[in-house]
């Protein structure tokens, strides 16, 4: 039983590593398995984070998440840089030990589990998406909106999501222009009406964007749009190109280990991160498919390591 730990954490971005910073100082030396590509989450690719509180003259992604790790290690937190590919949560008994199987060929053991793998935002996958990322293409208005002001801005999508970005958008650019590949949206129909309204978004139906171009110094300059019933196609100026198309939970390792909503993320118990397994936790963008920002996730993380610890105080 020594190879058992009190916690592992499966996930790094702010919401494992604020799990592992609570679990560190109580005492539980959490295991936090980071993953090999992105250790840290969306922020490592981020450029400047401006809405997350105490840094008032903001601060960079990759140093945000250095700094988090930085602190969950200086109390105890152990950090391995693998993936992981399985779990075994198939006793369902509380106090029973669960297992967690690594890219590595690692195999470890523990009496919780906390899942913070966040969610992956969906790509449009064309020309230029990856070349200007951070540098005009954003997944996320609420965090980059700001440095586009007075600026021609793209949103793509047609859900109520891409609805609520484009009327958020329109706070900050001299334009939005909201491309959507069909003719109808999906997005519910108050959504629709309160874009219809703004007189600051236009709607460009059954269009896709073919490719994003810039330059080194300016970023995202404009992108190509195609009709896709025509085939014709026509630039258009854009310094932010927004993608609100999904996100996809980071949860297919799980495997029907744990109950999964309809849009794959995990499901939890009310207002707790209490999952479908006794001693199994959840926080973070694949545990919360609406509010999706740092602060959330770091605070979901505060939760799981509280709700965890409770849990292993009652069956210890």
């Amino acid at each position: 039983m020594s190879d058992i730990r009190d916690a592992i954490i499966i996930g790094s971005g702010p919401a494992g590593y604020t799990a592992a910073i609570y679990l560190a100082r109580a005492g539980y030396q959490p295991l936090v398995i980071a993953g090999v590509l992105n250790p840290g989450g969306q922020l490592i690719n981020t450029t400047e984070v401006e809405n997350f509180p105490g840094f008032p003259e903001g601060v960079l992604g990759p140093d945000l998440m250095d700094r988090m790790r930085e602190q969950a290690e200086k109390f105890g937190a152990m950090i391995e840089y693998d993936d992981v590919t399985s779990v075994d949560f198939s006793d369902t008994t509380p106090g029973a030990i669960r297992t967690v199987r690594t890219d590595g060929g690692n195999e470890y053991r523990a009496r919780t589990v906390i899942v913070a793998t966040g969610s992956e935002p969906r790509k449009l996958g064309v020309p230029g998406e990856q070349e200007f990322s951070g540098r005009g293409v954003s997944y996320c208005a609420t965090c980059d909106g700001f440095f586009f002001r007075d600026k021609p801005i793209v949103v793509v999508g047609g859900g109520d999501s891409a609805m609520e970005e484009a009327d958020f958008l329109s706070r900050f650019g001299s334009s939005v222009t909201l491309v959507h590949r069909r003719d109808e949206f999906r997005a519910s129909r108050i959504m629709i009406e309160r874009a219809q309204q703004n007189p600051k978004i236009e709607f460009v139906m059954n269009t896709v964007v073919d490719e994003i171009h810039g330059d080194n110094a300016n970023g995202a300059t404009s992108v190509t749009l195609r009709d896709v019933t025509t085939g014709e196609t026509r630039d258009i100026d854009a310094n932010g190109v927004f993608v609100a198309i999904g996100h996809t939970p980071q949860t297919a390792f799980l495997d029907g280990a744990l109950e999964l909503a309809g849009d794959g993320t995990v499901i939890v118990d009310g207002g707790s991160t209490r999952t479908s397994v006794p001693g199994v936790f959840a926080a973070g963008d694949n545990a919360d498919s609406v509010y999706r920002q740092a602060i959330s996730a770091a605070g979901m993380g505060c939760r799981a390591a509280l709700d965890a610890q409770m849990y292993l105080v009652e069956t210890e």
